[in-house]
């Protein structure tokens, strides 16, 4: 039950941050070194070359962030490569995300790009983590195909 209860606030969220108005962009001319934090809803239209923490980040298409962020929400349609926290995050069909995710729950777009260790909802994760393990044998058909 309280599982449920959890993806409808997920829902009801997503609706009230993409209602709120957004507070700053970083223009597409911009390119920004260094660490930024804020406050409310910001839009990434730029490139950041260092570590991002706030609320609610969009990072549009010609966005591109080399670092790492965390967020309450991040809305991604651009390149990311650092390591992702965030409660809620959409990975929308044109991004790119190279680097270590976390989040609280991911809706992902087919078409997006990503590459590196994900968890989901970490705290029902811990249980089942040692699953994962045997991934080896399934592996190498795989590559000796592609190649």
């Amino acid at each position: 039950m309280g599982m449920f209860g959890k993806t409808v606030n997920v829902e009801q969220e997503m609706k009230k941050v993409e209602s709120e108005a957004i507070s700053s962009i970083i223009d597409k001319s911009m390119t920004i070194k260094g660490e930024i934090s804020f406050k409310g809803k910001a839009r990434i239209d730029g490139t950041i070359n260092g570590n991002i923490e706030g609320e609610h980040l969009i990072l549009s298409e010609s966005g591109r962030i080399n670092g790492d962020i965390a967020v309450v929400s991040f809305n991604c349609y651009g390149h990311i490569e650092g390591n992702i926290k965030a409660n809620m995050l959409t990975a929308r069909k044109s991004c790119s995300i190279t680097g270590k995710l976390e989040a609280g729950s991911l809706t992902v777009e087919p078409g997006a790009a990503m590459k590196g260790e994900i968890q989901v909802a970490v705290q029902e994760l811990k249980t089942t983590e040692r699953v994962a393990a045997p991934q080896a044998s399934g592996s190498d058909k795989t590559n000796s195909t592609r190649n």
